[in-house]
């Protein structure tokens, strides 16, 4: 069964909103809404680091992989933003092999927005369940640059962070295994990054109904309920709307888990990820408790996966 070998994460310089309100372009009533309601505060951003640089400082605190290179048969990164450098430069192509991983077929999947990171993992249990080497090992990378304004906020929901992570992915394993994941997609054909009014008012539309659903469908995979999951670790869009969709699945608010919204806002497709790296390091998981990570993708698509610990 497909299980997290280790989860590896980097947090860059922290800055608060406040002193980056006015490249935000946001109002003093907007920021005191950023910081009250939705619980933002500080954002993870480094103007001197480049996207190759983000990544590589998450995986090199892989210390599963030194001496494992030759394992790891695929690299994928999760992307949001489809375009980051112009061809023929490939920040992903130059961590492969600043890692010492030329041999590894090595690709982004950006379809699915910010819950391509979720996506690229269940890509990768799928590549790994084929490969004749039952000892292979995948890569999975999420988080990446936010170069402007337009990639630093999600108007009226979140601002983005540039936290990265890295995840090294094994066909088998004992702890953190894979147990269920669901996903379903909303077309909205002029979604994306910037959306008008009308784009919004649709997104929040669909937002809660199709996120619990999916939820529940994640669940029911694993053949488990609400109340047996020991954790959710969501994406760290804003305090505000994820009290409110706890309350719609029935989830008590101690196995929600929101303690880094306003430590990172909210860093694209690794959000799940710096999150269970949290929980890890700070004991709230016990061998054997079963976590659900989620993730939602401008344009829109939901996204869920059931671990057991």
């Amino acid at each position: 069964m497909t299980s997290l070998v280790e989860v590896a994460t980097f947090w860059p310089s922290e800055i608060t909103i406040d002193d980056h309100q006015e490249a935000l372009g946001l109002t003093d009533v907007e920021v005191r809404r950023y910081r009250r309601a939705f619980g933002l505060s500080e954002v993870r951003w480094d103007p001197s680091l480049s996207e190759t640089d983000l990544m590589l400082a998450a995986a090199r605190r892989l210390s599963a992989l030194a001496g494992q290179e030759d394992r790891v048969h695929y690299v994928i990164r999760g992307r949001t933003v489809r375009s980051p450098s112009p061809y023929p430069l490939s920040p992903l192509q130059d961590v492969r092999q600043a890692l010492g991983l030329p041999h590894a077929q090595t690709f982004a999947v950006t379809e699915h927005a910010c819950a391509s990171g979720l996506l690229a993992l269940d890509l990768a249990a799928m590549l790994l369940d084929s490969d004749p080497d039952p000892s292979a090992l995948a890569l999975v990378l999420a988080g990446e640059k936010a170069f402007s304004r337009r990639t630093q906020i999600v108007p009226g929901v979140a601002v983005t962070g540039e936290a990265t992570t890295a995840v090294l992915v094994s066909a088998g394993g004992t702890r953190d295994r894979l147990l269920a994941y669901a996903t379903q997609t909303c077309p909205m054909p002029k979604a994306g990054l910037v959306m008008n009014d009308e784009d919004y008012h649709q997104f929040r539309k669909v937002y809660a109904p199709t996120l619990t659903k999916v939820v529940h469908a994640a669940l029911a995979a694993a053949e488990m309920r609400v109340d047996e999951l020991a954790m959710l670790l969501p994406h760290n869009v804003n305090r505000l709307a994820w009290i409110k969709l706890a309350e719609e699945l029935g989830l008590p608010a101690e196995r929600l888990f929101l303690d880094n919204v306003p430590r990172t806002g909210h860093c694209f497709g690794a959000d799940p990820f710096l999150n269970y790296r949290t929980v890890a390091d700070e004991g709230l998981l016990r061998p054997g408790d079963r976590y659900l990570m989620t993730s939602v993708g401008l344009g829109a698509t939901f996204s869920a996966m059931v671990f057991e610990h």
